[in-house]
C-alpha cells in the first residue's frame, strides 16, 4: 500500500499525521507538503524507500519528525537542519549509506536526536553538534563514526543520555564529559578509545556507565564511589590496572557490575552487595586475590557470580547457600577450597555451576537443583561415589567431573538423563561395568570414561547412540571383542587403547584417521596390514583333498611372505624415524613475545595424549610448556619444501600476526619451523559463546554483552 495524494486532501488543516507501525511502502509522501499546519509527522516502522526529499524544510512548522525503522537510503539532506522548531528527530534503523549534515547542529531547540544503526560513510561527529544546548538524548551507535569525541562535548549542558557505542571512535574520553551535571546514561562501548578514564567525576546523576571493549588504561576513578545513583558499571575488556576502589562496594543503587578481562589486582571490595540489591557480578580474567565478598547475595537478587581465571581463594561465602535467585556460578581456575555450601547445590534457579580447577573437597549431593543444566567440577578433590536419587538431575546437559577422586560404579540412574550431551568422568577411580540402558542417551555427543578401572565388555548399545561424535574408553580394563556395530557411528574421535580387548577391530576404523585408537590391546588385529596392529589370521578348515606336502608348501610361502613384509616394514620405519630425527634436530625458533619456555619444551609435548584436534593441514596439541603455562600448538605439515619466496612470505605474515594485539585475535607467542612442518604456538584461551580458534569450547565462558539500555 502507498499513501496517495487524495488521502491528504482531507487533512490539510491537521497538525499531526501518524502512520507508524503499518506496512506502508513507496517513497517519502511529498503530499504531506499540502498540510500547511503539520507539526508532528510519524512514518516510523513501515517500508518507505528512497531518500528524504531535499526540500524537507518546506515543513517549517514541524516539531516532531519520526522516520525510524524504514528503508530510507542515501544522504540525510542539509535542509533538515533548517526546520527551526524541530525538537525530536528520529532517523535510526534505516539504510542510510551517505553522510549526515553538520547543519543539524543549527537546530537550537532540538532535544532528541537518534541516528543509530545506519550504514553511513565513515564520518566524524560534527563539532557544531556541541551547539545543541537543549539536547537531552543523543543516540548514534553503530553508525560508522570515526575520529575523536569533540572536546567541547562538555558544553552540551542539557545532555542526559549519550550513546556513541559500536563505532570506531579513537582518542581519549574528554574530561568535560564527566562534568555534565545532568548526564544519566553513558554508552561508549565497542570503540577504540584509549588513555585513562577521567579521574574527576561531577556527573553525579549517572545511572549507567558502559565503557567496555575499548583500549582504556590506568585505574578506575575513585570518584565512581560518589555516584549514588549508579546502577550499572561495565568497564570490561580494557587494559585497566590497579585495585577496585572500595567505595564502589558501598554504592546503594548498584545492580550490574562487570570488570572482566582487565589487569586489575588486589581484593574485591568487601562490602559489594551489602548496601545494594546486586544482580550481576562479573570479574573474570584479572589478577584479583583474596576471597569473594560475603554479601554478594545480601539483597536477594543476585543472578550470576562470574570470577574465573583469577587468584581468588578461601571458602565460598555462606551467603550463597541461601541465594535462591542465583542462576550462574562460574569460578573456575582459582584457588578456592573446602566444601560447596549445601544450599548452593540445590538453589532453586541454579542453571550453571562451573567450578573447575580449584581445590574443592567433599562428596556430590544426592540431589541438586532441578534447573541445573551444566555441572563442571573437574580438576578438584571431590571423592566418594556418584550417587543420584530422585529426578532432580533430569535436566543436566553437561556433566564434567574429570580428574577427581570418585570411586564406585557409574550409577544406573545416570542413564535417565535424556538431555545429556557431554559426560566426562575420566581420570577418577571408578570401577565395575558400564550401566545398562545407555541406549537412552539419545542426545550424547561426547563420552569420556578414560583412566579409570572400569571393566566388562563394551556394550553394543553404544553403537546406537545417534549423535555420538567422541568416545574415549582408554586406560581401563574393558575386555571382550569390540562390537562390530561400532562402525556405524560417525565418530570424529575414538580411543579404546590400553584395555584388554581382543579380536578384529571394525573395518570402518582401519584407516589413517584412527592411528592410535587401539594401541596396547595385544589381542586386537586388523583385516589388512597396519602400522600398529597385527593382521588377523583365520585358519582355514582342513580339507581331505589337500595333501600334506601341498599344505607345507603353502605354509612356507605364507611364512616367507610374512617375514619379508615384516622386514620391509622394519626398514621403512627406521628410515622414517631417521628422517624425523634429522628434521627435528633442525628446528628454527622465532619468538614474538617474552617467553618462559624453549622450543624443546614444545617439541617434547607433541604427544598423542596432548592431542586435542586434527584436520587436513595438521594437528592441534595442548602443551604445558614449562610445567605450568599452557599453550595451544598447531602443527602444519608440508607435503614438500616450500619455495624460498613462499617461505619468506609465510614467515612475514606470521611475524605480523605475532605483533597484533586485539580482543578477537588469539595471541601468537612463537613460530617453530623445519623442512617438514611448522609449529604455531598460541596463547591457550577460551571465551563466551566463541570457541578458541584452535581448540574446542570447554565451557569456560562469561557474558560479554554490554549493559542493555533502559
Amino acid at each position: 500500500m502507498e499513501l496517495s495524494h487524495p488521502l491528504f486532501l482531507t487533512l490539510r488543516t491537521s497538525e499531526f499525521l501518524i502512520f507508524s507501525n503499518n506496512s506502508i511502502g513507496g517513497k517519502f509522501p511529498v503530499a504531506v507538503y499540502d498540510i500547511s499546519k503539520l507539526e508532528i509527522l510519524d512514518l516510523s516502522q513501515n517500508y518507505f524507500v528512497g531518500s528524504i526529499p531535499d526540500d524537507i524544510d518546506s515543513l517549517s512548522r514541524l516539531t516532531y519528525l519520526n522516520l525510524c525503522a524504514n528503508n530510507f537510503t542515501g544522504n540525510i539532506p542539509a535542509a533538515i537542519g533548517r526546520i527551526p522548531e524541530l525538537r525530536t528527530l528520529y532517523l535510526n534503523d534505516n539504510l542510510f549509506d551517505g553522510t549526515f549534515p553538520p547543519e543539524i547542529g543549527n537546530l537550537s531547540k532540538l532535544e532528541q536526536l537518534y541516528m543509530a544503526r545506519n550504514g553511513f560513510l565513515p564520518s566524524k561527529l560534527p563539532s557544531n553538534f556541541t551547539q545543541l544546548k537543549k539536547l537531552k538524548e543523543l543516540w548514534i551507535s553503530g553508525a560508522n563514526l570515526i575520529g575523536e569525541i569533540p572536546q567541547m562535548i562538555g558544553e552540551m549542558v542539557a545532555l542526559e543520555h549519550l550513546d556513541l557505542s559500536e563505532n570506531k571512535l579513537t582518542g581519549i574520553i574528554p574530561n568535560g564529559l564527566f562534568m555534565l551535571k545532568n548526564l544519566k546514561v553513558l554508552f561508549l562501548y565497542r570503540n577504540s578509545l584509549s588513555g585513562e578514564i577521567p579521574q574527576v567525576v561531577e556527573a553525579l546523576n549517572l545511572t549507567v556507565i558502559d565503557l567496555s571493549q575499548n583500549n582504556l588504561t590506568g585505574t578506575i576513578p575513585v570518584d565512581f564511589g560518589k555516584l549514588d545513583k549508579l546502577s550499572g558499571l561495565s568497564l570490561s575488556c580494557n587494559q585497566l590496572s590497579g585495585e577496585i576502589p572500595e567505595s564502589i562496594g558501598r554504592l546503594p543503587a548498584l545492580k550490574d557490575f562487570a570488570l572482566f578481562s582487565n589487569n586489575l589486582s588486589g581484593s574485591i571490595p568487601p562490602d559489594l552487595g551489602r548496601y545494594s540489591a546486586l544482580e550481576t557480578f562479573q570479574v573474570p580474567s584479572n589478577r584479583l586475590t583474596g576471597n569473594l565478598p560475603e554479601y554478594l547475595c545480601h539483597g536477594g537478587s543476585l543472578i550470576g557470580v562470574v570470577a574465573f581465571d583469577n587468584k581468588l581463594g578461601g571458602e565460598l561465602p555462606k551467603s550463597l547457600e541461601n541465594c535462591s535467585s542465583l542462576q550462574t556460578v562460574r569460578i573456575s581456575n582459582n584457588a578456592f577450597f573446602g566444601n560447596i555450601p549445601v544450599g548452593l547445590w540445590t538453589a532453586s534457579n541454579l542453571q550453571e555451576l562451573m567450578i573447575n580447577d580449584n581445590s574443592f573437597t567433599g562428596e556430590l549431593p544426592n540431589e541438586v537443583s532441578t534447573s541445573l543444566s551444566r555441572l563442571e567440577i573437574s580438576n578438584n578433590r571431590f571423592s566418594g561415589s556418584i550417587t543420584i536419587e530422585g529426578n532432580s538431575w533430569r535436566n543436566l546437559v553437561v556433566f564434567n567431573a574429570s580428574n577427581n577422586l570418585f570411586t564406585g560404579a557409574i550409577p544406573q540412574e545416570l542413564t535417565a538423563f535424556r538431555n545429556l550431551t557431554t559426560l566426562l568422568l575420566d581420570k577418577n577411580r571408578l570401577t565395575g561395568a558400564l550401566p545398562p540402558n545407555i541406549i537412552s542417551w539419545k542426545s550424547l555427543t561426547t563420552l569420556n570414561l578414560s583412566q579409570n578401572q572400569l571393566s566388562g565388555e563394551i556394550p553394543v548399545e553404544i553403537a546406537f547412540l545417534p549423535r555420538l561424535l567422541e568416545l574415549d574408553l582408554s586406560d581401563n580394563k574393558f575386555s571382550g571383542q569390540i562390537p562390530p556395530q561400532l562402525g556405524l557411528l560417525r565418530l570424529t574421535f575414538l580411543n579404546l587403547s590400553s584395555n584388554l580387548l581382543f579380536g578384529k577391530i571394525p573395518t570402518e576404523y582401519e584407516n589413517a584417521a584412527f592411528p592410535s585408537s587401539f594401541l596396547n590391546n595385544p589381542g586386537l588385529c586388523a583385516s589388512r596390514p597396519s602400522l600398529y596392529l597385527k593382521v588377523c589370521f583365520f585358519r582355514p578348515k582342513k580339507s581331505r583333498k589337500t595333501s600334506t606336502p601341498l599344505l607345507a608348501l603353502i605354509s612356507s610361502v605364507l611364512i616367507t611372505s610374512f617375514l619379508l613384509a615384516l622386514l620391509f616394514s622394519f626398514i621403512i620405519i627406521r628410515v622414517h624415524r631417521k628422517r624425523n630425527h634429522r628434521s627435528d634436530s633442525e628446528w628454527k625458533f622465532t619468538n614474538f613475545q617474552r617467553l618462559n619456555f624453549t622450543g624443546s619444551n614444545i617439541l617434547s609435548g607433541l604427544t598423542e595424549s596432548n592431542l586435542i584436534g586434527s584436520g587436513g593441514s595438521g594437528k592441534v596439541y595442548r602443551v604445558a610448556a614449562n610445567g605450568s603455562s599452557v599453550v595451544a600448538v598447531k602443527r602444519i605439515w608440508n607435503n614438500r619444501p616450500l619455495e624460498q619466496k613462499l617461505e619468506k612470505q609465510f614467515l612475514a605474515e606470521v611475524e605480523i600476526l605475532g605483533t597484533i594485539r586485539h580482543l578477537n585475535i588469539v595471541k601468537l607467542l612463537c613460530c617453530i619451523t623445519n623442512d617438514n612442518s611448522k609449529l604455531l604456538v598460541y596463547e591457550y584461551l577460551i571465551l563466551l559463546g566463541r570457541s578458541h580458534p584452535l581448540v574446542k569450547n570447554t565451557g569456560r565462558e562469561y557474558d560479554s554483552t554490554p549493559l542493555l539500555k533502559n
